[in-house]
C-alpha cells in the first residue's frame, strides 16, 4: 500500500464485513494520535473518530485520520449531520468512510451518498491537491477509478423507532448500525428489555433484507450478545475515553485499599 492511499484500507474493511466474525473497532474521542496508535497495537480492525459526542475539532479529526492511515488502520469519522463540504475535507484527508448519526429519513441517506461520491453517482467536488489523491501523484482518471472501485464506507445509525421504512432507508449504505442507547431512550426509560431487543432485531432484519452489514456499539465485547449484537458484522467496542476512565477508576480504587 502506498503511503496516503486510503483505498486498500477501505477494501480491507469491506472484506472484513463479510468475513466470519465481526470487524471490531472503537470510538476515538481524545485529541491524541496515541489513542489511534494504541488501538492499532491492541488489534482493533478500525477506529471511528467521533465528531458527535466529543470535544474534537475538525482539525483534530484530520490529524487522527492521517495517523490512522500511517498505522495501517481504517478510520471512519462519525458526524451528527451531512455537511457536504466538511465531509469532503475529511475524505480528502484520508478518512475510510463516514458514519452518520440519527438516520431517520431516506433524504439523509441520499445526501450522504451524494456528499461522498463523485459524479455521476453523487455531487462531491473533486480535487487532487489532497492526501487521498496522493497530492496529485494519481492522475484524475486514476483517482476517479480508485474512488469508484473503493468508495468511502458508509454507516447509518438507526436510533429511533420513528424512521422511513428501514430496508429502503439503509439500502445505499455499507452498514446499518443500531444505536441502542438512543433507541432505548426513544422507547422510554427504563426500557423494557424485551421491547428494546425486539427493536434491535427489527434493525438487524432490515439490514439483512437490504443486503447490507449489521452493526452496533457495546461497552465491552462480552456485552454484545445481550444487546442483540451477537450476529453483528461491524462492532464498535467502547471508546478510548471510556477505557481510560475505567482504568483510572480501577487504579484509584486499588490505591485506596
Amino acid at each position: 500500500m502506498t503511503a496516503g492511499d486510503v483505498h486498500p484500507l477501505r477494501r480491507r474493511l469491506r472484506a472484513a464485513l463479510t468475513a466470519a466474525g465481526p470487524a471490531v473497532g472503537t470510538f476515538v474521542k481524545l485529541a491524541t494520535t496515541d489513542a489511534v496508535e494504541l488501538a492499532a497495537a491492541a488489534g482493533f480492525g478500525f477506529v471511528v473518530v467521533d465528531l458527535e459526542h466529543s470535544a474534537l475539532t475538525e482539525r483534530d479529526a484530520v490529524d487522527l485520520v492521517r495517523h490512522a492511515a500511517v498505522c495501517g488502520l481504517p478510520a471512519l469519522v462519525r458526524v451528527p449531520a451531512v455537511d457536504a463540504a466538511a465531509v469532503n475535507r475529511l475524505l480528502e484527508a484520508g478518512a475510510a468512510g463516514i458514519q452518520l448519526s440519527m438516520l431517520t429519513r431516506t433524504a439523509q441517506a441520499d445526501a450522504l451518498v451524494a456528499a461522498t461520491r463523485f459524479a455521476p453517482a453523487g455531487r462531491r467536488s473533486v480535487s487532487l491537491a489532497n492526501r487521498a489523491a496522493r497530492f496529485g501523484a494519481l492522475p484524475l482518471a486514476g483517482f476517479l477509478r480508485a474512488e469508484q472501485d473503493d468508495p468511502p464506507v458508509l454507516v447509518g445509525q438507526i436510533e429511533t423507532a420513528r424512521t422511513d421504512p428501514l430496508p429502503e432507508l439503509v439500502a445505499a449504505l455499507d452498514v446499518c448500525f443500531v444505536g441502542s442507547t438512543d433507541l432505548a431512550v426513544d422507547l422510554g426509560l427504563p426500557a423494557d428489555p424485551a421491547v428494546l431487543r425486539a427493536a434491535v432485531d427489527r434493525v438487524r432484519a432490515a439490514a439483512r433484507s437490504a443486503h447490507v452489514a449489521f452493526g452496533g456499539w457495546a461497552p465491552a465485547r462480552s456485552a454484545a450478545a445481550d444487546l442483540g449484537l451477537g450476529a453483528a458484522d461491524y462492532l464498535i467496542v467502547g471508546s478510548d475515553l471510556q477505557m481510560l476512565a475505567a482504568g483510572l477508576r480501577a487504579a484509584a480504587g486499588e490505591e485506596k485499599q
